[in-house]
């Protein structure tokens, strides 16, 4: 989410001063203290004047009368895409450090992504996120097209464990005569399908399926080709959702320490969510939608823009870690929305540089 809005140079540094202060001190941040610390050539009323300004226009807010002024969600928001500091050393010595903290290559996994979220919490200072890797073992056994009335199709998928997975569709998802009287002829053709799709699928893995071109498909299945995409979309998505990886889950009791949560009922709703409702977290920190193209693209959530109420007091970055071309987990900090963004941004993009090397070897 990027917040379009004109702001001058000048409207721009107080405001990136005013997020920089209150990350650091979580203290509300008044002219004077702006006009102490940072070198701003102008009066104190001239800054009074454009934190009204920034007030108006929803990027900084009053938390009392005759407070000085913290940012909202908005602020940071526009902090984040435009006035945060690019700084790659940053990045380079923070890779360097959690090498140091990691030691020698672990070979066993279940060692080695509890160790990195136990670093990457201990070097954020926040909690920390890591889900365990979606592995390319699970291949496909069997698939079946089948009419289920009149209105729906479903596939039904055997995995080699014989795990079975199960996607429904409505009958304009595909290039089929829509006329139940017709249904002989759907079957017949839904069985042709099946038969294709088992050809070229059986034995791969479900890692596979995205990186698989159905460009140039045999002349008597271009008709499907639209559909046959669609399929396999749903196919990965709905196998991926369904079968949510643990979440490795680090440093709780540092966030109980951060100011924002000495309300309870706050912290109660994240604990709730971080303990029991793993499932409902799981989509929000795996990205689904990442492809390598964007490879250590780095998400970043904040406050509001989350989709899970329970996380409306936090921000959270997170980053997919890759096998190959297919993104099989993510790395990812949740701390308030003060949170200080860049040395979390290239902490978390370190991290998931460093499982995607793992996974590699």
């Amino acid at each position: 989410m990027t917040v379009q809005v004109n702001l001058n140079e000048r409207h721009q540094r107080i405001l990136q001063a005013t997020v920089k202060h209150y990350i650091a001190t979580a203290e509300p941040v008044g002219s004077k203290t702006l006009i102490q610390e940072y070198d701003f050539s102008v009066s104190s009323a001239t800054v009074r004047n454009v934190m009204g300004k920034l007030e108006k226009a929803g990027f900084l807010y009053q938390p009392y009368t005759s407070a000085g002024r913290i940012p909202s969600d908005s602020g940071y928001r526009i902090y984040v895409d435009r006035l945060l500091p690019s700084k790659k050393p940053l990045k380079k010595s923070l890779a360097k450090n959690l090498s140091r903290q990691m030691g020698a290559p672990q070979k066993n996994y279940e060692i080695l992504f509890k160790k990195i979220t136990q670093v990457l919490s201990d070097l954020s200072g926040c909690i920390a996120l890591v889900t365990l890797p979606q592995t390319a073992s699970n291949i496909i056994y069997h698939l079946q097209l089948l009419r289920i009335g009149e209105q729906k199709i479903m596939l039904v998928m055997v995995i080699d464990n014989y795990q079975t997975e199960s996607v429904l569709f409505d009958h304009q998802d595909f290039n089929l005569d829509h006329d139940h009287q017709m249904g002989e002829v759907i079957d017949q053709e839904l069985q042709m399908l099946s038969n294709f799709l088992n050809h070229k699928l059986k034995g791969r893995s479900l890692l596979d399926i995205d990186n698989l071109d159905w460009s140039e498909l045999e002349q008597d299945f271009k008709q499907y080709a639209h559909f046959i995409n669609h399929l396999l979309d749903k196919i990965t998505e709905n196998y991926r959702i369904s079968n949510y990886s643990p979440i490795l889950v680090q440093g709780i009791a540092k966030m109980v320490r951060q100011p924002e949560f000495a309300q309870i009922e706050h912290l109660q709703i994240l604990l709730q969510l971080l303990e029991e409702e793993q499932e409902k977290l799981f989509p929000v920190v795996f990205n689904l939608d990442e492809q390598k193209e964007s490879f250590s693209k780095v998400k970043i959530t904040i406050g509001s823009e989350n989709p899970l109420q329970s996380m409306h007091y936090c921000s959270l970055i997170s980053s997919n870690y890759y096998q190959g071309t297919y993104p099989v987990g993510s790395v990812g900090i949740i701390g308030p929305t003060r949170i200080a963004y860049e040395d979390a941004i290239a902490l978390v993009e370190s991290t998931a540089d460093y499982l995607t090397n793992a996974m590699e070897e």
